[in-house]
């Protein structure tokens, strides 16, 4: 039987907990990722949980069983640094990664310590391409199995 894991969707004003960010440099990159987010999505900013605003919506199903809905694009301004969600994994971008400046990656996030040096428009360019393949369909990759974002059943 299929697990459907609900969605946390917040009513939480999402440009509110971005003014809220107390670290000057990481505010400034949240802003900017507020913004190139909407762009590259169309959609508005949402919370998405306690810290991660989200963009859009997506569906995914596990061969496992696992079912539910998630944010289709989102980020959380860190202490560390900000964290940008590539729930698609970002094998599935390392082309455009290799052209986005300093960076650090885990399975399905993108660690930016200073948007001032990265390429925003390769960083746009990578948000889009996931945000297509997540909302293509019903999504049916783990990110750490992902890898090219046009191959992943849907």
């Amino acid at each position: 039987m299929a697990r459907d894991t609900p969605t946390t969707w917040t009513e939480a004003d999402p440009r509110a907990f971005v003014a809220a960010v107390t670290r000057p440099g990481r505010r400034r990159d949240a802003e900017a990722l507020l913004a190139l987010m909407e762009r590259a999505t169309g959609q508005p900013p949402r919370m998405f949980g306690a810290s991660i605003v989200g963009f859009g919506e997506y569906r995914y199903a596990y061969a496992s069983g696992r079912t539910g809905h998630a944010a289709a694009a989102g980020f959380s301004p860190r202490a560390a640094a900000s964290v940008v969600y590539l729930s698609d994994g970002v094998g599935a971008h390392t082309d455009a990664l290799a052209r986005l400046g300093p960076h650090t990656s885990g399975v399905g996030c993108l660690y930016l310590k200073d948007l001032t040096q990265v390429d925003l428009d390769v960083l746009e360019e990578v948000v889009r391409a996931s945000y297509t393949a997540l909302t293509a369909g019903t999504y049916g990759l783990r990110a750490r199995e992902g890898g090219d974002a046009t191959s992943a059943p849907r």
